[in-house]
């Protein structure tokens, strides 16, 4: 689906991710790289493949798209290196053409030597690509710039003729602030109470759908 946002075109794939072709940017949030494989070292049993799984999925918009960045709002990775962070490392050496940019969310606790390492640009607090600022969590004033954001994994529920009700993901766009929904798949879903002006967007298996 793609939408204009700020005089831009934005291409929302239902794949967790938005296109902004003007700039040839592929921007994800909340990758989480590392979280399965934190919880199994505290005995919690996550299957391995779900890190593997998200980074094919990304591999697969990378080959879709062919931009020239990849961008993150924050939570790339999740605490420290460890098992998923090296198979990042493995995967990242088949995209070399591609440049990524991390702005840091609040896991993002790898050390400057690692991020470099690995290839990986760091923004500390925000990215400022007029007309977007593009910053881990919703800022609490607002200017020129309109926020794309991630951190908060929002959710939206639809409701059926006979009381079903479903829960997607979703992209959240208020008249100064766009939440991404996680890109991991080990992620929960957050409500978020619809103002004046607001715009959900759904990701369902088959499309993104604006409801």
């Amino acid at each position: 689906m793609i939408i204009k946002c700020s005089g831009e075109e934005l291409e929302l794939n239902k794949e967790k991710a938005i296109y902004w072709a003007a700039k040839r940017m592929l921007i994800i949030s909340d990758l989480h790289i590392g979280k399965s494989a934190h919880f199994r070292k505290y005995g919690i049993p996550v299957p391995a493949t779900i890190g593997a799984h998200d980074l094919q999925r990304l591999g697969s918009l990378i080959k879709l798209y062919n931009p020239d960045v990849v961008l993150i709002t924050g939570d790339m990775f999740h605490n420290k290196l460890n098992s998923d962070v090296l198979l990042f490392e493995a995967w990242r050496n088949e995209h070399q053409a591609v440049k990524f940019i991390l702005v840091k969310g609040n896991h993002d606790a790898l050390s400057n030597e690692a991020y470099t390492n690995l290839g990986i640009e760091v923004v500390r607090k925000e990215l400022l690509l007029a007309p977007f600022r593009f910053i881990h969590d919703k800022p609490t004033e607002f200017d020129e710039y309109f926020n794309i954001t991630g951190h908060i994994h929002p959710g939206v529920t639809i409701y059926g003729k006979a009381r079903q009700q479903l829960r997607f993901p979703c992209f959240y766009f208020s008249p100064t602030c766009a939440v991404m929904p996680a890109f991991s798949a080990f992620t929960g879903l957050s409500k978020i109470h619809r103002e004046a002006g607001d715009q959900f967007y759904a990701i369902t298996p088959s499309e993104v759908l604006a409801v």
